[in-house]
């Protein structure tokens, strides 16, 4: 993500004028409706938007805090329901121009006026950039401060877009208040050691009629630059839902530092960023997003192993990821078995729509929403809990936009485009009933186990072998479903991969190995390397 502009001047100003009575005398602010006016004191103010509006009870918003101290108010992904959001696009905002808000007709998880009575915490946020769903908040995006109030009343405080957040900083850049040396030293090898990405794709161009950039970072091993005559294996990385060029230096951090220490062996990372405005695109070849998986195997690739010391053939190829890079990775080996030598997907995304988080969504009259018994659907479980249901999840993020939410960007990746351009999503976001034409579609062109077992004769000799998939039995999503059924394809067909199970490991902690939280990534980067380099000797711990 580029710079943008430092805040220079707080320009823009938004009232939530408050009418204060019905006609039968219940107050007005009960009723959540609200007027909201942009009025500048100097300098410019942003002129469109998605205008949200946050309430939470106070004593939600400080468990949420760090400190105790409300500096923003915020959904909760342990309590979707705790948070009331309200949202309206907002276009050609005049100064001092009113505009009516209605907090009852979008928002989530009800009407405002249906708020118990309580002490709540306010705050309104304009999402100039559309990408709350995806990213949250962030530069360029206007907040006003948190304003405490008892609710219902007639006289409510008025709220200020009196903040334009400011750029990121340096990704590389390490905070003043970090006195941790050995980290300051991690980073500024790291830093050293990596070369960004900024490639422009042909391909991708071409579908969209602009000049399209594929990014990330290329993190070289330590003593890259002095053995000159040396070639390396490559590690094809990409990050999970919500991931970003910014999240990804961390990655590079990690495994540079691990390289260095002889706890990882001496690869090259090439670390993807495979995130955009509609979510993640997930380097498949769609007819949404455009020719991803394309792009990266005839133009990426051969682009990098022209540039660096890469072994430039598949055996010294790999693939991983972890979620919805989980997916990608996984689609990758599946979909063009013969470029890559193996990949280590854990816990990705559904590999077999017989069981999309729990769903079948091939089933006769198929509900994301309701079983057929009519009871709920869950889709986040914490501490074998359940924390969200799928309806909870959908309806958050069709009031949080359009553009970039998990749900809307599977839509963006599997499904066919409809007459207006965007893809037809999959279900209904209202009453949650599965369309089965674009299940039917789903199937046919993104369905990985279905896939495989219309295909494997023509991609048994160049998939055998390479399949290598790892998940918790605890799945916060409960991704380890699909991962039964991908399993339960591959021993009928008698396909030499590799499905794993980590007792009661979730999505979250399933890298862990005793102490160490990335145990399990350095046994993939041993395995990785042991392919590619057969004779190397292996740490006792690989395989374990």
């Amino acid at each position: 993500m580029g710079k943008r502009r430092l805040l220079v001047v707080l320009a823009a100003v938004c009232s939530l004028a408050w009418v204060t009575a019905w006609a039968d005398g219940v107050p007005r602010a009960a009723s959540g409706l609200f007027q909201v006016a942009i009025t500048p004191s100097n300098g410019s103010a942003p002129s469109s938007g998605r205008l949200l509006l946050f309430a939470a009870p106070v004593a939600t918003a400080r468990a949420m805090s760090r400190d105790g101290k409300i500096d923003a108010v915020r959904e909760s992904p342990l309590d979707p329901d705790a948070v009331h959001i309200a949202a309206m696009e907002v276009a050609a905002l005049k100064a001092g121009q009113p505009i009516r808000f209605d907090a009852d007709r979008l928002a989530f998880p009800g009407p405002f006026s249906s708020l118990p009575a309580g002490d709540y915490v306010l705050q309104a946020v304009l999402d100039v950039n559309h990408d709350y769903a995806y990213a949250n908040r962030g530069p360029g995006d206007w907040v006003s401060e948190v304003v405490e109030l008892k609710w219902p009343t007639s006289a409510p405080p008025v709220l200020h877009l009196t903040r334009e957040l400011p750029a990121y900083p340096d990704p590389w850049q390490v905070s003043d208040s970090v006195t941790d040396t050995a980290l300051r030293a991690n980073v500024a090898a790291a830093h050293k050691a990596s070369r960004a990405i900024d490639f422009i794709s042909p391909a991708l161009s071409d579908f969209m009629g602009r000049p399209v950039h594929m990014r990330g970072w290329v993190v070289l091993p330590p003593g890259y630059e002095t053995h000159v005559n040396s070639r390396y294996p490559v590690v094809y990385f990409t990050h999970g839902f919500g991931g970003s060029l910014r999240s990804l230096v961390r990655r590079a951090v990690a495994v540079h530092a691990d390289m260095a220490s002889g706890a990882m062996p001496p690869m090259i990372w090439v670390l993807l960023d495979e995130s955009g405005p509609t979510g993640t695109h997930e380097f498949a070849d769609s007819v949404n997003n455009g020719p991803w998986g394309q792009a990266l195997t005839t133009e990426l690739i051969p682009y990098l192993e022209a540039h660096y010391r890469m072994d430039a053939k598949p055996s010294g190829r790999f693939l991983q990821g972890h979620s919805s890079g989980g997916w990608a990775t996984l689609w990758l080996q599946v979909r063009y078995p013969k470029v890559f030598g193996g990949t280590w997907s854990t816990a990705p995304d559904p590999s077999d729509f017989h069981d999309f988080t729990g769903v079948d969504i091939y089933a006769p009259d198929a509900n994301v929403y309701r079983r057929a018994d009519g009871s709920v659907r869950p889709l986040v479980r914490f501490d074998g809990k359940v924390v969200a249901s799928f309806e909870q999840f959908a309806r958050q993020e069709q009031v949080e936009g359009a553009y970039g939410g998990q749900m809307s960007s599977f839509d963006w990746v599997f499904s066919p485009r409809g007459p207006d351009g965007r893809p037809l999503p999959l279900f209904d976001r209202s009453t949650g009933a599965v369309d089965p034409l674009v299940a039917a579609y789903w199937r046919e062109h993104y369905d990985i186990a279905h896939r495989l077992a219309n295909q494997w004769p023509t991609l048994k000799a160049d998939l055998d072998g390479k399949i290598h998939l790892i998940v918790g039995t605890a799945d916060t999503f409960y991704l380890d479903g699909a991962a039964h059924r991908l399993k339960a394809v591959l021993d009928q067909l008698g396909a030499k991969a590799e499905v794993r199970f980590i007792p009661d490991r979730s999505h979250f902690d399933l890298y862990q190995i005793g102490d160490d939280r990335q145990g399990l990534l350095k046994q993939i980067a041993w395995q990785m390397y042991h392919l590619a380099r057969p004779t190397a000797a292996l740490p006792r711990a690989v395989g374990q």
